[in-house]
């Protein structure tokens, strides 16, 4: 059996840990950060409510397998997710798009009213110097369907939080918190995985890759209830793209007094402390080639996995059944 460093207790790291650490390899942990779920993480705050600190996550997928893996840890709820955008007028409607708000704006204003000031306030950059791909993820309807994500069979939302979750699949691995990954840790260990920038790693032999990052502003008012929906995307001009209700998602708290509202500001990821969220979708794709050139760079005993390790933007049920595939593709190699 062999000795295994697992860097990042996000979805790709847990995953992969719980996966070895079930066949007999032994397994650590590390994470820089101070707490486990990578930015999947909830927590309950002193109003009674359940936060997700890095923003909201909505398990929805259509993977089976990846669907009864992820909800063997504990109950969940389902939950059809809903949103809404606010216009520049304060008007609400559906979004995505679909044909309600289509008779609102008009369909001749969509780019304009949804696409354009969103997509450069979310990446810097004007729709044309994106990928079509990141723009594919909000859908346009011909229809009055209002659910965010109407073709997933399995929609949940865990009881008692994400981060509950985490502890369980965790659980009997060596998990060690506010740890920084140091290139000589390699040297005690068969085999590495690693979630870290993969150019930070490499110190950024061939340049930085870009990402985006959002800070989160959290906070709580003196009444029941605000938004008419759990997430109100703001398209219009000004610094955020989305708020939150929290408590309007189920089991995640009740008090008839306070809510709590999270807004998120998008920025570049070095005016947020290096925390790298999305990576950055080019029309040229010369991001993807520099990320290709120090994929040539990995060892055979290194394994970059996760959103930054393998410079991809993924869903937490992408991420879980990536981390299966990898982890089952080294339990055959090391049988």
């Amino acid at each position: 059996m062999s000795n295994i460093l697992v860097v990042g207790a996000g979805f790709s790291g847990s995953v992969i840990a719980h996966e070895l650490n079930k066949a007999g390899h032994t397994v650590t942990v590390i994470d820089e950060r101070d707490h486990i779920g990578g930015n999947a993480y909830d927590y309950t705050n002193e109003y009674g409510i359940r936060i997700h600190k890095y923003g909201p996550h909505i398990f929805h997928t259509n993977n089976e397998k990846v669907y009864k893996w992820v909800t063997q840890f504990g109950e969940w709820t389902p939950y059809k997710h809903k949103a809404k955008a606010i216009l520049s007028d304060g008007q609400y409607v559906s979004f995505p798009i679909n044909k309600e708000a289509k008779d609102v704006v008009g369909e001749e204003n969509i780019i304009d009213t949804f696409f354009r000031p969103y997509t450069y306030k979310m990446w810097g950059k004007t729709i044309e110097e994106l990928d079509p791909s990141v723009l594919k993820r909000v859908s346009v309807k011909d229809d009055y369907d209002e659910y965010y994500f109407p073709d997933d069979a399995y929609q949940v939302l865990p009881n008692e939080g994400y981060t509950k979750v985490f502890e369980e699949i965790l659980k009997g691995i060596d998990v060690k918190l506010n740890v920084k990954f140091k290139h000589h840790m390699e040297s005690y260990y068969d085999h590495t995985f690693n979630s870290m920038a993969i150019d930070e790693y490499f110190d950024y032999k061939y340049g930085e890759l870009p990402y985006r990052s959002i800070k989160f502003h959290h906070t709580t008012l003196p009444t029941p209830k605000v938004l008419p929906a759990t997430c109100v995307n703001m398209t219009h001009e000004g610094p955020y793209t989305r708020m939150t209700e929290w408590k309007n998602f189920p089991v995640h708290g009740v008090n008839d007094q306070y809510t709590t509202i999270t807004y998120e500001e998008p920025c570049d990821y070095k005016t947020n402390d290096y925390e790298r969220y999305y990576p950055v979708k080019d029309i040229d794709g010369s991001n993807r080639i520099i990320y290709n050139s120090y994929k040539q760079l990995i060892k055979d005993n290194v394994t970059f996995i996760g959103r930054c390790g393998m410079y991809v933007y993924v869903d937490m049920h992408q991420a879980i059944n990536s981390a299966l595939v990898v982890a089952n593709k080294f339990l055959e190699k090391n049988k």
